[in-house]
């Protein structure tokens, strides 16, 4: 079986092989984005995010990688384990460090366990789990944690003995609309009066949008925006998980990926919200405003997002997490799934208990929820609309 070896920098591996992996058109996976957050400074060891990817090769070629980290803390994850870190204190034991394997601070569903088209799928993975285990026992780590890990890898791993744990997330599907109107076409009478409403108050205030893609941002444009967004951490009390340099490096080596909704009144930038896009799905990430504006935040975060995934033709919108206000927005519960590797046989037991109760009541959560859509069930004819949520895949 091959061997997985450690890079402690993705500058050890060239980006087109790196690239070549099979990324499911996934723009956080890519060589550029987990280098900029590197070399920006958001996740490096300074920040407690110590790169640890593993990689598989064979004939100088590069069959498989596993975004990888030592994390000294849970922060920017998404997936919550602080009480699993208070309870291994309690017993006299170290939670921190723990290796991830994740995108930075982006809670979106992508493969992790990355595979070149063509290579031995199963004897990669095989490899990288290896390589993993290796390390927790090298360095001493409590815990390995997938997160956001997609169907295959969720179901690979499991079978692996790692604990797989349920969470829910409000997610945007396409169906073919023609335009926005056609979308909101499948809302209830009630629902469609309420989302026509709040565009049309952003409207009424004098609001404009202009739309910039990675190329379109000059350093001026990257600052305003920066510094929007950098407001909305700071009335929670926290610094941006990235920096300004990320920013750049990321509209300098993924113009293509990099969107950005800017909010102008009177000519003068207001708010702004930041997308990333993949091969067919759009990825909210952040938002920020100077100004108070009836539904600005729901235009520029939602409505504008889904305007444009009609537009390009785009499959899906992801929004980002948490957020019951986005189901009259059109968004249904989509679940996602972290796995987790728990060597302590006691926290083992106990943790899977816990994830085994807590996915219970996540999937009534959802069907819950999914009763709360704004969708028409069926037109007097009889004619079935789309229930986005029964139609999300688990």
């Amino acid at each position: 079986m091959p061997r997985a070896r450690v890079l402690r920098s993705m500058q050890e591996v060239r980006a087109a092989d790196w690239n070549a992996l099979d990324l499911q058109g996934r723009p956080f996976l890519r060589h550029e984005f987990l280098l900029a957050a590197e070399l920006s400074g958001s996740a490096s060891a300074d920040t407690g995010w110590t790169p640890v990817h593993l990689v598989v090769e064979s004939g100088g070629a590069l069959d498989g990688a596993m975004p990888l980290y030592l994390k000294s803390h849970s922060w920017g994850e998404f997936v919550f384990d602080f009480a699993w870190a208070r309870a291994y204190e309690q017993h006299g034991l170290a939670y921190y460090p723990r290796l991830v394997s994740a995108a930075p601070f982006t809670p979106a569903t992508g493969p992790r366990l990355l595979v070149r088209p063509g290579a031995d799928a199963d004897g990669v993975r095989d490899a990288l789990l290896a390589g993993a285990r290796d390390l927790l026992r090298d360095t001493g780590a409590s815990s390995l944690h997938v997160l956001f890990a997609d169907a295959a890898d969720r179901e690979w791993l499991t079978g692996q003995g790692l604990l797989p744990r349920l969470d829910c997330q409000f997610h945007w599907l396409n169906a073919g609309f023609a335009d926005f109107d056609a979308f909101l076409g499948t809302f209830t009478a009630e629902k469609r009066k309420k989302a026509r409403r709040e565009r049309r108050r952003v409207a009424e205030a004098g609001i404009e949008f202009v739309e910039l893609h990675g190329g379109d941002l000059d350093d001026a444009l990257l600052e305003v925006v920066y510094a929007l967004h950098a407001r909305t951490f700071a009335e929670r009390g926290n610094p941006p998980y990235f920096t300004l340099d990320f920013f750049r490096r990321i509209a300098a080596a993924l113009p293509g990926a990099l969107m950005v909704k800017l909010a102008k009144f009177h000519g003068e930038p207001v708010a702004a919200a930041v997308f990333l896009r993949g091969e067919d799905t759009l990825y909210g990430r952040y938002w920020g405003s100077a100004a108070d504006f009836h539904s600005l935040h729901f235009e520029t975060c939602y409505y504008q997002g889904i305007d444009y995934c009609i537009r390009e033709g785009l499959a899906r919108f992801e929004p980002g997490t948490q957020g019951e206000h986005k189901i009259a927005r059109g968004f249904a519960p989509a679940p996602v799934w972290s796995l987790h590797e728990i060597p302590h046989p006691a926290f083992r037991a106990a943790i899977g208990d816990y994830l085994a109760r807590e996915r219970s009541h996540v999937g009534a959560y959802m069907d819950a929820v999914r009763e709360h859509v704004p969708f028409r069930k069926a037109d007097p004819d009889g004619t079935l609309h789309l229930d986005v949520g029964r139609d999300l895949p688990a």
